[in-house]
Parts: C-alpha cells; sequence; structure tokens
C-alpha cells in the first residue's frame, strides 16, 4: 500500500510516517519512481509505534525495542537483545508510567469522592 492508504489506515499523517521512517521506525519498500510501498505489517508496526510514543518513550527507545515486538501482545527476545543500557532505560520508563498510573488513580478517587460528597448534598432538581 502507499503511504496516503498507510495513513487512512491507521489515522497518522503521512508527515508522521514519513518522519517514522527517518527514525528508522518504518522500512518501507521503493517503487522505480520513488513511491514508498508498504506491506501489511506496517498498519500493525505504525499502531504499535504510536502506542509506545503515546505512553513516553522516546524514538530512540523505540528503535531498540521495535524489532522484537511483533505485535501488541506477543514479545520476541533473543536472549542477547536486551542490554543493560536498554533494560535500564525500559525499567526507568516502567517505573514513570506506574508513577503516572498511581497520580491519575488517586485524583480520579479523590474527584468520584468529591462528586458522591456534592451529589449528596445535592436537592433534587426538576420537578
Amino acid at each position: 500500500m502507499k503511504i496516503g492508504e498507510l495513513s487512512r489506515r491507521t489515522g497518522v499523517p503521512t508527515r508522521l510516517l514519513r518522519y517514522y521512517e527517518e527514525q528508522d521506525l518504518l522500512h518501507p519498500d521503493r517503487t522505480e519512481n520513488g513511491y514508498r510501498l508498504y506491506g501489511e505489517p506496517a498498519v500493525r508496526d505504525v499502531q504499535q509505534i504510536r502506542g509506545l510514543l503515546d505512553s513516553g518513550l522516546t524514538t530512540e527507545m523505540i528503535r531498540a525495542i521495535l524489532p522484537y515486538l511483533s505485535g501488541p501482545d506477543e514479545i520476541h527476545v533473543p536472549a542477547d537483545c536486551l542490554t543493560s543500557e536498554t533494560a535500564a532505560l525500559l525499567s526507568d520508563h516502567v517505573d514513570r508510567i506506574q508513577a503516572r498510573i498511581d497520580c491519575l488513580a488517586r485524583n480520579r478517587d479523590r474527584l468520584s469522592a468529591y462528586l458522591a460528597a456534592v451529589r449528596a448534598d445535592a436537592p433534587v432538581r426538576g420537578t
């Protein structure tokens, strides 16, 4: 598929798809006239890249681990693929994600408690 089709199927603008290629995250084939051609796995790859970027990973970190992620639910781990540096980066990132999750959960609980208290004290309207 061409870049426009990949963009439509993933919801990612073509400008970003070109950026992912510049960052060595996507590897399209090229036609004789220079058009990019993506295989079906590119849809999954772009979704994986978006998810990892949304979680806060840098393109450098994604480049290091993307070859070992075949999809959102599968991870292929050759014994020599995880360097101690990459492991430390990922471990730190997991800790940051967990801290954000904890903060969001606290805020959710506080807002829920506030809404429950306000609703319990509020007069019934509309009769």
